[in-house]
């Protein structure tokens, strides 16, 4: 079979030295980051690096085996000489739909961009069209949508065993970008992407966010989706600590993922005792498996699971939980119409990590 060329555009902390940092985290299956995933699926080669800074080329360099010939400052120039097949795109927001559009539009057919999807909807938008008119695989890297523990607990609202889904719960800490992002779009994946009819949120802590339409700084949210098939999900900062956890409420049991996947728990209601096994499954790397979909879909002609429909759906629910707030908590129906809002963060590079240290988790 085929093996596809990958690149990195952006060589942060995602693309590679994520890997230690998230190394002894309960539940965790490696590799995660770009870099150790391109080199764990035995159909992709990690042939090229692209990044504004030399000190991360050099470090990706030299743990990746890619020679300085096929390292490059300008992204562009590494997409037109090396061709690549795949591309990951591990920029901040406000570089992602550049980056993303300019691969499309040169003969890039997968590409895998880091969340969030965009800095606005507009350029949400702008991506959508540029990867459908060219036929090309996209994923988003909301991880959790491949992880084969949630792939389990659809299985077990799929089959009946425990009635109708009714609600979601997701517990977190951080913010709407960095970290809602991902529980948006699991909770979309939960319930099988059916629509969003509205949402009701509240940002604590966030007056110096937002300047005018301007998202200056990545704020934290709670709040309510209500979905049109009638299940309604909440989001909660709720203090539980440093990792997620995940309910689902169905009409005879619930399910449970704690401690960002240290256990998996069932319940059945008419149980003496409530407790049930939570049925087995094989743990693996969501990031291979997220890659593994773009392989797949690369062979195949196959629609990924986070295609580009599917993240513009959850980047849409985070800019509609800063119109809530913006509307003092008030319901936002979606689709959302005329939404101005636009990510535009100050961020200072970060130096890269000498030898023997580790970057720090928030990016």
């Amino acid at each position: 079979m085929k093996t596809y060329r990958a690149a990195l555009i952006g060589c942060g902390i995602m693309a590679g030295p994520i890997e230690d940092e998230v190394r002894n985290i309960p539940g965790m299956v490696l590799p995660y980051s770009h870099a150790h995933s391109f080199q764990g699926c035995d159909r992709t080669e990690l042939v090229a690096l692209a990044s504004r800074q030399v000190a991360s080329l050099d470090w990706f360099g030299e743990n990746f085996h890619i020679e300085k010939r096929h390292q490059y400052t300008d992204y562009r120039e590494m997409i037109l000489k090396e061709k690549p097949d795949i591309v990951t795109v591990g920029t901040q927001p406000e570089e992602r739909a550049e980056r993303v559009i300019f691969a499309a539009e040169h003969g890039v057919k997968a590409i895998y961009a880091e969340k969030a999807m965009s800095a606005s909807m507009q350029e949400a938008d702008a991506m959508v069209k540029a990867v459908e008119q060219n036929g090309v695989a996209f994923n988003l890297g909301t991880q959790r949508r491949w992880d084969p523990g949630f792939d389990k607990m659809k299985e077990v609202i799929a089959s009946g065993e425990l009635g109708s889904l009714k609600t979601l719960i997701t517990h977190y800490n951080g913010t709407l970008a960095n970290t809602g992002s991902h529980y948006f779009d699991l909770l979309m994946h939960l319930n099988n992407d059916n629509p969003v009819s509205w949402v009701q949120a509240h940002l604590p802590d966030s007056e110096d966010a937002i300047e005018g339409n301007i998202i200056v700084k990545d704020p934290p949210g709670h709040g309510i989706i209500q979905f049109s098939n009638g299940v309604t999900a909440y989001v909660i900062l709720s203090g539980k600590g440093n990792a997620s956890e995940h309910e689902i409420i169905c009409e005879r049991g619930t399910m449970t993922q704690v401690s960002n996947g240290a256990s998996w728990e069932l319940r059945v209601f008419d149980n003496e005792d409530g407790s049930h096994q939570f049925p087995y499954f094989e743990p693996a790397s969501s990031t291979v498996k997220l890659i593994e979909d773009l392989v797949q879909s690369l062979d195949n002609g196959t629609t990924t699971r986070g295609n580009v429909r599917v993240a513009r759906a959850s980047t849409e629910l985070l800019f509609a939980f800063i119109e809530s707030h913006r509307n003092n908590g008030g319901r936002v129906k979606l689709p959302l119409k005329d939404c101005n809002l636009k990510f535009q963060i100050q961020r200072t590079p970060k130096p890269f990590p000498r030898d023997g240290e580790i970057w720090p988790m928030a990016r």
